[in-house]
């Protein structure tokens, strides 16, 4: 038997339940990982609640990314082997002791990574490295507006765009989250409490405009953010974070010739897996030459879940958080 955060029935995070259940077995193609950790992302208040553009078979446990150790590999795997420390995207089925998991959706953790931060690298940093690299073709020297700049895909946002070599402008609504992205190799910071973001982008750049703007947050902020883009900016779609999808007018792109990019890196991953895992060893490669710093907030029990779900709804979280079911 193990444990596990289980979703009976969609509904807020306190509904999830901690509950004994069997252990699984690997099927073909499958291996049985003990998780070390299992990231939390703020899709997964979404997908408890059955709000999202998924919706698992009931009953599931959040947790689209994890990291552990192969304690047992099923029929017709090759080059994994129980021992071997590993980290993936899943989808959801994290948050539990052990999982079973298809064997392509797994790499290897490199030496002196641990399972925390292992754990919080797939989605976030490969959606930014797909939507720069992929959909918005981010050139080094080009200057990048990031938006909801402190979470956990706003530190990857400015991470990789620096290590792309583009100039980034973080964007949050406090100063205590702008000095943290500062920390983390902001350039530039906008408090969008405070200050307008279309003047503010717009002085920072000169009057010209920033080059891309990355926005996981959406709500009220965008169109402003899209009106700051100068001469072929492009407009990454991440996701809508503060709750609103913002109606966009269509002139605004005709009128610099700017492009509005959905960002849809699961389906991209799914897709066109050889690209997605070419994108995930340049970041290992990335977090092992010390350009990636990834920042884990707070390591949390798995009977915690429920909490951990109410900072990321409430956006108090700085990088990323994750649940350690085996402590």
């Amino acid at each position: 038997m193990m444990k596990a955060v289980l979703c009976t029935a969609f509904g807020p995070p306190e509904d999830l339940r901690i509950v004994d259940i069997p252990r699984p077995e690997a099927g073909p193609g499958e291996v049985v990982v003990e998780v070390g950790a299992a990231a939390l992302n703020f899709f997964d208040t979404l997908i408890v609640a059955g709000k999202y553009q998924t919706r698992p078979p009931l009953p599931f446990s959040p947790g689209g990314e994890l990291a552990g150790t192969v304690v047992a590999v099923g029929a017709d795997v090759e080059g994994v082997a129980p021992g071997d420390r590993v980290m993936g995207h899943i989808g959801w089925g994290g948050a539990r002791q052990f999982a079973a998991v298809p064997a392509a959706r797994l790499i290897a953790i490199p030496q002196g990574l641990s399972d925390e931060v292992a754990a919080g690298l797939i989605i976030a940093y490969g959606t930014t490295l797909h939507a720069f690299k992929d959909r918005a073709a981010l050139k080094a020297g080009e200057t990048v507006a990031v938006l909801g700049a402190s979470g956990g895909v706003g530190i990857a946002a400015i991470e990789i765009a620096k290590a792309m070599g583009a100039r980034v402008i973080a964007c949050a609504s406090s100063e205590e989250k702008l000095a943290f992205c500062r920390a983390h190799g902001a350039d530039d910071t906008l408090n969008y409490e405070k200050e307008d973001i279309k003047a503010g982008l717009k002085a920072r750049t000169d009057g010209a405009g920033v080059d891309v703007v990355y926005d996981p947050v959406g709500g009220a902020h965008a169109e402003a953010a899209l009106r700051a883009t100068g001469w072929n900016g492009r407009f990454l779609v991440i996701g809508f974070a503060g709750g609103d999808i913002p109606r966009i007018a269509l002139n605004l792109c005709l009128l610099k010739g700017n492009a509005i990019i959905g960002v849809n890196w699961g389906e991209f991953a799914f897709r066109d897996p050889a690209a997605s895992r070419a994108n995930n060893v340049q970041i290992l490669e990335w977090v092992h030459g010390g350009k990636l710093k990834p920042h884990v907030d707070h390591v949390y029990a798995l009977e915690s879940t429920v909490e951990a779900l109410g900072a990321i709804a409430r956006r108090e979280v700085k990088g990323k958080i994750v649940v350690a079911p085996n402590p």
